[in-house]
């Protein structure tokens, strides 16, 4: 972390609170260039962020400070110095309603606790949609005032050529086109006076005893109910099972009681066309950044997109007529470039990464699989937590040694490059029906680097793969 940013961050924190930091933590990545930071003094905590981008940031500021005077759920905003890209907010914790989903869920199951905190979601949003829509500054909404033609088109686009092209899926451009042009203006002509949040996933809701609050919103600007309901409810990742979010769908319909100015059985009628057009727009982003950029990682969501496709095609009947997009779907799903994708989302993959930390000293774990092959990855070259007088001796798994490490580019650097050569591993080993791959992590002690680089693959692997995943730490156990 570069001095002016500590010494930016300490003068906000101190003229909002009257103390200086003791700590600061930088947070992990999230995709957008945007840099959060944990700051604590001796009694207070923010959450400091810093964005290159003033229009982003004067929108999350305009929209947070709007939704929180009507009493709504999300972060405070303490102090802005936009001039140099900064501000403080309120710290809601680490918990997101993402992460709740894989600690609540069993085998696959879906369990009923969980189906009630989706339902408190979206009764929330409601509130945020349709009171929170109320004398709203659009002016400010980045990039777009509203999810308008334009922004059909873009994300339309978006899946056209990042895609189905990139997939080799054929079809007739004029013809898709066309179809895309029936499809916006069946949108257009719906009700789009409400607050659209636009990126409403559940990695941007966070859970803080128990009761959820919203991040995220500084794309958000005026559009339909739909949308939002179907970002979160066809969250790929989440893998919410087609049952559950029917009965997740009737119950925010029933919510639309309490808000007599909205036609529940409109909302109904044209639902799913926006799931369509969300689920295009996500399908778009995983062509990009799987098969363009090559990070394989996002390439995982595709079997979930395929499914809620393969879904929607045998139970939803469209009273617009796109046959050449219903084709391009079909097609999707009988891809030979796809197969394996959607073959992999519809099974338990026969594939166990065994991942372990270990020392130098005591030598590099056998293989008890018999192949011998797999990855040995020497965690020697990050920075080394044990020179930290009061880190010597705890491990990778305490959380002051997690945050020393999330504050050292150096990891970052190095955990994503081992992330994209096991990610490539583990493709080639389930096509091929390999039953085991070993990773392993070793470092000087076997207690620090080695224990915290094995738990991100882990954690990473669990979210991203279709796999099962064994976790050993040699030293610790």
């Amino acid at each position: 972390m570069s001095k002016t940013i500590l010494e930016l961050l300490n003068d906000l924190f101190n003229r909002w609170c009257g103390e200086s930091i003791t700590s600061i933590t930088k947070l992990p990545a999230s995709g957008s260039p945007r840099e959060y930071y944990r700051i604590r003094g001796s009694s207070r905590t923010a959450i400091g962020a810093i964005n290159q981008d003033r229009e982003e940031n004067e929108a999350f500021i305009e929209f947070s400070r709007h939704f929180h005077a009507l009493g709504l759920s999300v972060p405070e905003i303490y102090l802005i110095d936009l001039d140099n890209h900064a501000y403080l907010q309120e710290d809601l914790g680490d918990l997101t309603l993402f992460d709740h989903v894989f600690q609540l869920r069993d085998n696959g199951n879906f369990p009923e606790a969980l189906t009630e905190i989706y339902k408190t979601v979206l009764s929330e949003l409601q509130k945020f949609q349709i009171q929170g829509a109320k004398d709203l500054n659009y002016a400010v909404c980045y990039p777009r005032a509203s999810f308008d033609r334009q922004s059909m088109q873009w994300d339309l686009s978006y899946f056209k050529y990042y895609f189905l092209k990139l997939a080799g899926i054929p079809f007739n451009e004029q013809r898709l086109e066309n179809d895309y042009n029936t499809l916006i203006e069946y949108l257009l002509a719906q009700d789009t006076a409400y607050f659209l949040y636009r990126d409403f996933q559940s990695k941007n809701v966070m859970l803080r005893d128990g009761l959820p609050y919203f991040i995220d919103y500084q794309g958000g600007r005026k559009g339909a109910l739909q949308y939002d309901v179907a970002s979160l409810l066809y969250d790929s990742k989440a893998d919410i099972p087609p049952e559950v979010r029917e009965v997740l769908l009737e119950h925010y319909i029933a919510g639309l009681a309490n808000y007599p100015g909205v036609d529940a059985e409109k909302f109904r009628g044209s639902y799913y066309a926006y799931v369509l057009i969300r689920i295009m727009q996500a399908m778009g982003a995983y062509g990009f950044r799987g098969f363009y950029e090559k990070k394989t990682h996002f390439l995982q969501s595709i079997p979930y997109a395929l499914n809620d496709l393969k879904w929607i095609l045998n139970h939803v009947k469209f009273d617009i007529e796109i046959p050449t997009l219903l084709k391009v779907y079909e097609a999707l799903l009988e891809a030979p470039k796809l197969k394996r994708f959607q073959d992999r989302g519809n099974r338990r993959s026969a594939l166990t990464v065994n991942i372990n930390s270990f020392s130098y000293k005591h030598g590099i774990p056998e293989d008890p699989n018999g192949h011998g092959g797999g990855y040995v990855f020497d965690c020697r070259v990050i920075s080394n937590p044990h020179r930290v007088d009061q880190l010597k001796e705890l491990n990778g798994k305490d959380k002051p040694v997690i945050e020393y490490l999330e504050q050292q580019s150096d990891v970052n650097e190095f955990l994503s490059a081992t992330f994209s050569l096991v990610d490539m591993s583990v493709d080639k080993y389930d096509e091929r029906n390999f039953t085991h791959l070993r990773v392993s992590f070793g470092c000087t002690g076997g207690q620090h680097r080695s224990v915290y680089c094995a738990e991100r693959l882990a954690e990473h692997l669990r979210e991203s793969q279709n796999v099962r995943v064994t976790l050993w730490h040699r030293e610790l156990d």
